[in-house]
């Protein structure tokens, strides 16, 4: 199902954009919780903004895998998948260092491994909100966190993926000239320096939404059909495309 603007009537006036962003969330993390291996699950955290947590307990892994290296099994139900080449790769250095006090229950707990941000209207609006996005951002990529970005917010102009490599990279040559993207990020060492990987589709209203790679620590990647989970939301939500609704109005 392409793209709509759920921001702007006629759409706006008959579904609240949060509810939907909540929903499509719900199917994201869904979805992910068929492929990931074990030890892992994802859950969505809506507090808008909204994002997907993809976390693991402190477990023997056994069972399923969707790894690209080969050397482990594809999950049964589950086809293989290899991301295409990044669109970009800039040096990055993760924080090696850190002076902390933490506090941890004896008990195991969940160990976030990667994220998905969706992005809503008040990540956008004013520039204290941009700089706490982008800084929570800049600190998953630090830690080595698999990230993607979606935004599909056509309410306020602001380019969060741009504001988050400005933090990285001096040049704006590197910038996504699109108000609607996506992105995904990817830390790794390239010939024993520490690299960030990026992956980026602009996004169109009437296009559909592109399959991305979700990397987890390590080598472990897995695709986020975007476009999949974005239709079964429409479906579940009662959101017909528009051009079944032309053609409803057309036939009467």
């Amino acid at each position: 199902m392409a793209l709509q603007d759920h921001f702007h009537p006629p759409l706006s006036v008959h579904r609240h954009w949060h509810a939907f962003h909540n929903a499509w969330a719900t199917y994201i993390a869904s979805n992910l919780n068929h492929v990931l291996p074990e030890g892992y699950f994802a859950e969505p955290n809506v507090q808008f903004g909204i994002e997907i947590d993809v976390a693991t307990f402190e477990e023997p892994l056994q069972g399923r895998y969707y790894e690209l290296s080969g050397k482990m099994p594809v999950a049964d139900n589950s086809l293989a998948w290899v991301p295409p080449a990044p669109a970009q790769t800039f040096p990055f250095k993760p924080v090696s260092e850190l002076v902390e006090i933490s506090i941890f229950n004896e008990e195991e707990g969940p160990i976030l491994k990667a994220v998905i941000e969706l992005v809503s209207p008040a990540n956008k609006d004013r520039s204290a909100n941009r700089k706490a996005f982008v800084s929570k951002c800049l600190q998953y990529l630090q830690q080595g966190l698999g990230l993607i970005i979606v935004d599909v917010v056509t309410v306020r102009t602001a380019n969060l993926h741009n504001e988050l490599l400005t933090n990285i990279v001096a040049s704006e040559q590197s910038h996504i000239n699109a108000q609607l993207y996506t992105t995904a990020y990817r830390v790794v060492k390239h010939q024993n320096e520490s690299s960030l990987d990026i992956w980026q589709q602009k996004l169109e209203l009437g296009q559909p939404l592109p399959i991305m790679p979700l990397w987890l620590q390590g080598s472990i990647c897995l695709p986020v059909d975007l476009g999949a989970t974005y239709e079964l939301t429409c479906q579940e939500q009662r959101i017909q495309s528009p051009r079944s609704v032309k053609s409803l109005v057309g036939s009467g």
